[in-house]
């Protein structure tokens, strides 16, 4: 790939998805975008490129950002965080919307679908405790091919095998051929939409959990700190957000706070612009913890 082209790259994801290349990247770009170019029928990756600047086909810009800009993602990564969920975050949620009896969470890049799926499994955990209780998963991603495997809910062996306890694989998975589902239930409890972090987010509502974990990393500091801002105008006034174990809000933004002891666990804090924002996602489907299917 020549420089001109690299350089290209470069700036499309930046003004479409906000993630920052270094100079040393290139390799990065020619292995997760020569697949691409094969697809559509080209022999290189200059030409790839070349194809995309002259806007021939339109939907190559969005092929090239969404393989760019697929992480990876496994079951219950990094444990600390689902640790948290159930520990720290729910119980003082369970206090604290007694009276509502309702609980909203956003998975702002959901991939594939684990992460959210690991929560729904979480809540599952708890039927007992959340017996009547309205909880609505909303997983987001910028690319549409892994929200359409996220829907499907079908994973490998090899995918079930990362992070996942035997004994909820068997609990909540059912096998398919060469590939395991999760259980209908799950899949009815998290709702999944193609969303950029970098529009406005007033669309999705207000939220009391935001998992937001290992993005932030590929940002420059100045979208960190325009993210991070509007994560805070959705998240309820004792909402938590979930960030990864490299990330931080230090330097960034003073509208959230740590939790002492809980790495990664931030909660709200500041003023917060006026708004009227919805509490539920227009059309979103609240999934009822009870007595069916626990």
């Amino acid at each position: 790939m020549n420089a001109h082209h690299y350089e290209f790259v470069r700036q499309l994801l930046k003004s479409r998805s906000g993630l920052q290349l270094t100079d040393d990247k290139q390799y990065l770009v020619e292995s997760r975008l020569l697949p691409v170019a094969r697809r559509a029928g080209l022999t290189t990756i200059d030409d790839l490129i070349a194809s995309v600047r002259s806007n021939q086909t339109p939907v190559l810009a969005d092929e090239v950002v969404e393989a760019m800009t697929t992480n990876e993602t496994f079951f219950f990564r990094d444990k600390v965080p689902f640790e948290q969920f159930k520990t720290v975050i729910m119980p003082a949620l369970i206090a604290a919307r007694a009276r509502q009896r309702r609980i909203r969470i956003w998975c702002a890049a959901a991939s594939s679908g684990q992460e959210p799926y690991s929560l729904a499994m979480c809540l599952k955990e708890m039927a007992s405790e959340l017996r009547g209780w309205q909880i609505d998963i909303l997983g987001t991603d910028l690319s549409q091919s892994v929200l359409e495997k996220a829907k499907s809910g079908l994973y490998s062996q090899f995918e079930v095998q990362r992070g996942l306890p035997i004994q909820l694989l068997v609990k909540y998975f059912s096998r398919h051929g060469e590939m395991w589902q999760i259980a209908p239930e799950l899949r009815e409890m998290v709702q999944f939409r193609r969303f950029n972090l970098l529009n406005d987010l007033t669309s999705l509502g207000r939220f009391d959990v935001v998992f937001c974990r290992n993005v932030l990393i590929y940002f420059d500091q100045e979208t960190k700190s325009s993210v991070l801002e509007r994560l805070h105008a959705v998240l309820e006034r004792d909402g938590y957000i979930v960030l990864g174990a490299a990330e931080t809000v230090v330097g960034l933004t003073d509208s959230f706070k740590n939790v002492p002891d809980h790495r990664g666990l931030h909660t709200s804090q500041g003023p917060r612009p006026p708004s009227a924002f919805p509490r539920l996602v227009s059309g979103g489907r609240l999934a009822t913890i009870s007595n069916r299917g626990i």
